[in-house]
Parts: structure tokens; C-alpha cells; sequence
């Protein structure tokens, strides 16, 4: 039998040399299989080799189809686009001053001398409680002596899964998810298994049918959807999860926007709360945070340790700092006055899937548009938006995310207006 990876390099090449086009759709698997008198077994582990290089994007419903833009996947590295809709980086223009006045404090030589000693995985004792004060809300407040610090939230993404995952074990996630966890999981040697959503996000009964290790959701403001549980909804993922005796891993770094409970208030026993200082207060100190439940918590911390993972004593010191003072505070009620502006903004322009809390949107194309093309499209214009393949869990749906902090409100605007007239228009798959 001919080598898969043959067959791949063999399309590849034709998509290389134009053969193939962006925007084609490729054959069914079988119909593939066929004209290439191999294994329908073997055509689906072509088609699966050519999508992990980026090449082709499975579509629901709609079929495998060449990517309009090869090679790197979405959501790596801030790109050069002039107009960024990709990736949330929320900065305020007048967050530099404030921080400013609250870190002179950090240079003091006193205060400096400690902030130079290494860090470890617990922080200090100030800084927990300052943390601890940072993450509640309502009914629910963290104990200080659970909080662990590391370098930033991916990498207490990756502790807590470490921690929770042996390597060959299962990871739980929602159909479309964050895409770095893949990422992660894929380094620790975690299968990744995807759970069915809805209008209120995960569907309990994919739990019972999922056979995980861990489950990792985002209850509140989910990326990319924008979805928030109601109540009755967390009440039947809390109950599933109890049921099943899995431990949920809680994705909290976009919370600061709202006011709803975590998940961690249902199941404080059962739940890793994760969240960073990224979103917050600024991508350039990127503090990371876990809390775990007490029977989890050695565990967890070892596995910060053991990864290399422990925050600098620096950051711990500024983000105590910017804390205890009140600063971290008020960026975070200016940042959600910002974001529920930039949401109104788009509700004058576009129809799409938005909590006016979120500083992220989910836009279902129109006919005849397709996510793939229509990211070329954009990118044209020098917008950059993220196609559904880039979180999806298997098949994606026909959307972008639209990551709204990043560029200045007039020129979100005049985006969003460029975006609304490729959407009225029709795909140009030549170009």
C-alpha cells in the first residue's frame, strides 16, 4: 500500500502549483479513496495529514476544502496586518499613566531588593492575598493559601493539565475551544476529545459519553463564541462532573468583564480555577494564576515547579503592587466600559453572535462565503480575523472571530465597515 504521506505530498504539490486553488473543494474520502484505489481508511489519513499542515480545513455540512492562506496555524504571534481582529491584546490609551504612578513604588530600593530575590510557585503571602482579592466575585473569593503564581496563564493552563492528565490520558474540551490548549495537550502527549455545545454551552450529556480524565471549559465569556452559562446550565455540568468524579479545569481570564460566579462557587472541591494578569491589566505582564482545591494542590504545584513555570519575583511584586493600590481595579472597569463601546459599535455594523460584555464577537458568514476565503478576503484589505477551523475540535462551522481590543475605536470602525462590504460582495477564489 502506498504511503499516506505519498498521497499527501502528492496533493500538496498540486495545490503548490495551482492545480488545486484556494477555495476547492477536494473529494469525498471515498471518492478519493477510489480514484486512488487505496483504503477509504488510508484517504482519511491523507486528508487528516494535509490539515494538520495547514493545507486543506474541514468544513460541517459542507465538505474539505484548500486553504486560502497555507502554512502557520491562526493565533500564534501578533502579526503585521495593519487592522489586528485576530488576537485580543486590550491596552487603554491612558492605562500607561496609571500604571506608571503605581510601579514607582516598585523601584524603591527597599522595595526593589525583595522583588530581585527568586520567585517560587507560591508567590508571597502579600501577593496571594492581593490576588485573592483580584479574582473574586460575586459569593466567591478565593482562599489566598490555594493561589499558585506562574509565568502567565498558558503556562497554568499547562500545569493544571499536566497535573490532572497523565500522557496518552484524555482532555475534555468544548467543540470550539481555545486554541492553545490543543497546542499544549499536544505537547504533554493528551488527547484532546470534543463536547457538544449549544446556545448555553457544553451539553451535559456529552460529559457522560466523553470517558475523560478532565474537562476544560470557559463558563463565562467564552472565546470564541462569547457564550455565558445560565445557572441552570452550570447546575447540570456541576452535577454530571459529580456524578462522574472528573475534575474541571475553569478557564477564567476573560471574568474580569462580568460579574457572573465561576464555576469554582458550585464545585469548589472539584474545580482548578485558571486566570492571568494579560486580559486584566496588560499582555506585557502576563502573571498567571491557579486555584486549585486543596486535595489538588501539591499535585498542581509540583507540576508548576517541574515545568519551570514559577512567576519571577518581579512580576509577583509589580502585580502585588498594582493590586493592593487599587490600580488593577480601575483598568479593569475602564476595560469593561471600552468593551461593551466596541460591542455597541458592532451591533450598528454587523450581525453577529456578541455578549456586550465581550470583547470578542462570532460571526456566521453569509452565502456563498466560506470562513477560509473570506480571511483571505480580509486580509487583503490588511484586516486580519481568525477562522472557525483555528478552534474547532474536528469539522468547523462557517465563521471568524472577531478579536475587538486590539486596534483603536476608529479604526475598529472603519474596519468593521470593510468587513461588512466584502460579506454584501462574492468570493474572488482566483485572486
Amino acid at each position: 500500500m502506498e504511503d499516506y504521506r505519498r498521497i499527501a505530498d502528492a496533493v500538496a504539490a498540486d495545490i503548490a502549483a495551482g492545480r488545486l486553488r484556494p477555495g476547492d473543494r477536494l473529494p469525498p474520502q471515498r471518492a478519493f479513496a477510489r480514484r486512488r484505489r487505496i483504503a477509504s481508511s488510508t484517504a482519511a489519513r491523507v486528508y487528516g495529514e494535509l490539515a494538520r499542515r495547514g493545507l486543506v480545513v474541514g468544513e460541517v455540512g459542507r465538505g474539505t476544502f484548500v486553504r486560502a492562506v497555507a502554512g502557520e496555524p491562526a493565533l500564534a504571534d501578533p502579526g503585521g496586518a495593519p487592522v489586528d481582529l485576530q488576537l485580543n491584546f486590550p491596552v487603554l490609551p491612558e492605562q500607561a499613566a496609571l500604571l506608571s504612578a503605581s510601579l514607582a513604588a516598585v523601584l524603591r530600593p527597599d522595595v526593589l531588593a525583595e522583588a530581585l530575590r527568586a520567585g517560587g510557585a507560591t508567590g508571597t503571602a502579600a501577593a496571594r492575598t492581593a490576588a485573592a482579592d483580584l479574582l473574586a466575585r460575586t459569593g466567591w473569593r478565593p482562599s489566598p493559601e490555594r493561589i499558585l503564581v506562574t509565568g502567565n496563564g498558558k503556562q497554568s493552563l499547562a500545569a493544571t493539565i499536566a497535573a490532572l492528565v497523565p500522557v496518552g490520558g484524555r482532555l475534555g474540551v468544548e467543540a470550539l475551544t481555545y486554541p492553545v490548549v490543543r497546542t499544549i495537550c499536544a505537547r504533554l502527549g493528551v488527547a484532546v476529545v470534543p463536547l457538544e455545545m449549544d446556545e448555553h454551552g457544553v451539553v451535559p450529556d456529552s460529559l457522560r459519553a466523553a470517558a475523560v480524565r478532565a474537562v476544560y471549559l470557559q463558563p463565562v465569556l467564552h472565546n470564541p463564541l462569547g457564550v455565558t452559562m445560565p445557572a441552570h446550565r452550570r447546575a447540570e455540568v456541576v452535577a454530571v462532573l459529580e456524578e462522574l468524579d472528573v475534575p474541571l479545569i475553569e478557564d477564567a481570564v476573560y471574568t474580569f468583564l462580568s460579574d457572573d460566579p465561576p464555576l469554582a462557587a458550585l464545585a469548589p472541591d472539584r474545580t482548578v480555577l485558571v486566570d492571568s494578569l494579560s486580559k486584566r491589566v496588560a499582555p506585557g505582564l502576563t502573571l498567571g494564576f491557579v486555584v486549585p482545591p486543596a486535595h489538588l494542590f501539591d499535585e498542581v504545584a509540583a507540576a508548576v515547579r517541574a515545568g519551570g513555570w514559577t512567576a519571577s519575583r518581579f512580576a509577583v511584586e509589580v502585580a502585588a503592587h498594582l493590586i493592593a493600590d487599587g490600580t488593577a481595579a480601575a483598568v479593569q472597569q475602564a476595560k469593561r466600559a471600552d468593551a461593551m463601546a466596541r460591542q455597541r459599535l458592532v451591533a450598528e455594523k454587523l450581525d453577529v453572535r456578541a455578549d456586550p460584555r465581550s470583547y470578542h464577537c462570532w460571526w456566521e458568514l453569509p452565502p456563498p462565503w466560506r470562513a477560509d476565503t473570506f480571511t483571505a478576503a480580509a486580509a487583503r484589505e490588511g484586516i486580519a480575523v481568525t477562522p472557525a477551523a483555528a478552534f474547532a475540535v474536528g469539522a468547523a462551522p462557517n465563521a471568524v472571530r472577531l478579536a475587538l481590543a486590539s486596534p483603536p475605536v476608529d479604526r475598529l470602525g472603519a474596519a468593521l465597515d470593510v468587513l461588512a462590504r466584502i460579506a454584501r460582495g462574492t468570493p474572488d477564489l482566483g485572486s
